[in-house]
């Protein structure tokens, strides 16, 4: 009777194990899953492009695209260029119905520091995790949602923007002229850099920044050209 009774007491113990185990394994299963779908979401946000791509296709000319960015401080304030590195946009009787363009973040200069130090530790900055991640992401895109006329050339644009593998919608006005099947858009506007956890010198997370608080909203003006 003992010795059955040591049995079954080894039986129940192997069958405990066994399905802690199996638990165990499922658990890693599962979270692995969950890993594999936020990567594949991360990956996706980078590759879309625009929600409609209605119309005839043009190509956005790089070397007449251009997109300017300034930034302000307590202190003063400085601007430059990043190049935009991609895109197209997609137009149907003679409207534009969609499109997306690409920006170069490791292409980031700075324009109004003539020193060739400072502005070599400024840039090396603004590339840095403090920013723009420009080593980890170094490609953000713009990814047209909608383009509704606000009266003449006028028009509202809103679209999701992406930085640092972050995605936000903005929208803000542009001046988009069309001649002989090409496309000419500009606009200036700001962004609140926060919201793509870009924190750095922002009142809103630190305190006693005094004259090192830098403006969470930097500007941004483009000018895009089709072929």
């Amino acid at each position: 009777m003992k010795t059955l009774k040591k049995t079954k007491g080894y039986l129940l113990i192997i069958l405990t194990m066994a399905v802690l185990a199996g638990c165990a394994e499922s658990e890693k299963k599962e979270a692995a899953g969950n890993i594999d779908e936020k990567v594949t979401k991360t990956e996706n946000l980078t590759k879309n492009t625009s929600t409609t791509s209605k119309g005839e296709k043009k190509e956005i000319s790089l070397k007449e695209s251009k997109l300017e960015w300034t930034g302000s401080k307590v202190t003063g304030k400085h601007n430059g260029t990043v190049n935009i590195s991609g895109g197209e946009l997609f137009v149907d009787n003679n409207q534009i119905t969609g499109g997306s363009f690409e920006i170069d973040f490791s292409s980031i200069t700075v324009l109004d520091v003539e020193d060739a130090e400072s502005n070599g530790k400024l840039t090396g900055h603004l590339k840095s995790d403090d920013f723009f991640s420009a080593e980890t992401h170094p490609n953000g895109r713009f990814n047209i949602k909608s383009v509704s006329s606000a009266g003449g050339n006028q028009y509202k644009v809103t679209g999701d923007m992406i930085i640092k593998g972050i995605t936000n919608e903005i929208s803000f006005p542009a001046t988009v002229v069309m001649n002989d099947g090409k496309v000419a858009a500009s606009g200036d506007f700001n962004i609140d850099r926060t919201k793509w956890d870009i924190k750095y010198g922002s009142g809103k997370f630190f305190e006693n920044l005094g004259d090192k608080m830098i403006s969470d909203e930097f500007n941004i003006k483009f000018e895009i050209k089709t072929l």
